[in-house]
């Protein structure tokens, strides 16, 4: 059997909470996930050697970084970490390629160029390495910390809202590189976030948290499709499913496969045959009892409404098993009440192709 690639067990006293975080995770990218206040950047700086947990033990491949039953507590620099920050801390006086080059000399170990050129194709920064940081944008900045993380020749590589301080756009710019690292490093990766879309793209395994604790552990599918888990509140709710390029008409859409079913989309500049994931917005999806007709959404998937979750206000969250996968609708008591939803009953989700936004498309996981 195949030991984790990270174990984690802490224990401490919060000001508002006591943290007690028990999760394995394998090889790929785990997501700390939750509102803000629920102890994600806790445990990321235990892991990263920056706070010290009451009791606990943590452990990243075959080394033991904590165990409070042997008073071991190892000090960062010790850890074989990469750390990627919210800003992107590259040293302004020095040159991308020195600024990546400080991850070498800091592990004092050899300079391996093949290395290092692969990470520079992987991030796409070999037109950067004369510049330095002041010339850079958010997203290049970011990019040339995630490179730096990588050189340093981390077990683990740690990245607490890389995100966080960028626009949309950048966010936009930097998404397909963590899903590069996830795919082609076999650096593991812990990243925290509460927001559901990189969630819904990044995630190998999500770990979701709540007031210190360990609420649910899964993918990112079985996470996010249950509504009874809304950190980012009611307008963060949304399915995610799997899907498969078809192909790209001439009209400008790109046509998905899930589970047998078409999904059709504004163009996706991916590769007939790559996988995708595909984070549907429950607010996007209008709910019907019959076969709509004469209406221009496109995207229409049969199901089973498989629960109702009603909220304290005017608003319920339908769940819905179609041969794609979970589905989560948001409507109304009201409409629930007059079309008779009932768990069991079949009804057909409707989804507008232009409601689904570009930064909701996402590379699967290989």
């Amino acid at each position: 059997m195949t030991p984790p690639a990270l174990s984690v067990r802490l224990q401490q006293a919060m000001e508002d909470f006591t943290l007690d975080v028990n999760f394995d995770a394998s090889a790929g990218l785990t997501v700390l996930f939750g509102a803000s206040g629920s102890g994600k950047t806790s445990v990321i700086d235990a892991v990263a050697g920056l706070s010290r947990a009451a009791s606990g033990r943590i452990v990243v491949a075959d080394q033991v970084l904590m165990d409070s039953t042997r008073n071991l507590h190892l000090p960062p620099y010790k850890r074989q970490l990469g750390y990627i920050f919210q800003d992107a801390r590259l040293f302004p006086h020095m040159s991308v390629a020195r600024n990546l080059d400080y991850a070498r000399w800091i592990t004092r170990s050899p300079r391996n160029q093949p290395s290092f050129d692969r990470v520079v194709e992987m991030l796409g920064i070999a037109p950067l390495l004369s510049r330095r940081p002041a010339r850079l944008s958010g997203g290049e900045k970011q990019r040339v910390a995630i490179g730096r993380a990588l050189l340093a020749r981390p077990k683990l590589i740690l990245a607490d809202e890389p995100l966080a301080a960028l626009d949309d756009a950048r966010k936009g710019e930097i998404l397909p590189y963590f899903e590069r690292l996830r795919d082609e490093s076999d650096v593991p990766i812990l990243y925290v976030t509460h927001a559901a879309a990189e969630v819904a793209r990044l995630a190998t395994t999500v770990v979701a948290l709540e007031a210190g604790r360990v609420i649910r552990q899964g993918t990112a599918a079985q996470v996010l499709g249950d509504p009874s888990f809304m950190p980012g509140g009611v307008r963060d709710i949304g399915a995610v499913i799997e899907t498969r390029v078809a192909a790209h008409h001439p009209d400008g859409l790109t046509e998905l496969a899930a589970g047998g079913l078409p999904l059709l989309l504004p163009h996706v500049d991916r590769a007939i045959g790559d996988k995708l994931r595909l984070r549907i917005a429950a607010q996007d999806v209008i709910l019907s009892k019959t076969r709509p007709e004469g209406m221009s959404a496109l995207n229409i998937l049969p199901g089973t409404i498989a629960d109702i979750k009603a909220g304290s206000g005017p608003g319920a969250v339908i769940s819905l098993d179609t041969a794609a996968g979970r589905v989560l609708a948001r409507v109304t008591k009201r409409s629930v009440q007059a079309m008779d939803l009932h768990p069991g009953g079949a009804v057909f989700a409707v989804v507008k192709s232009v409601a689904v936004a570009p930064g909701d498309v996402g590379g699967a996981s290989r």
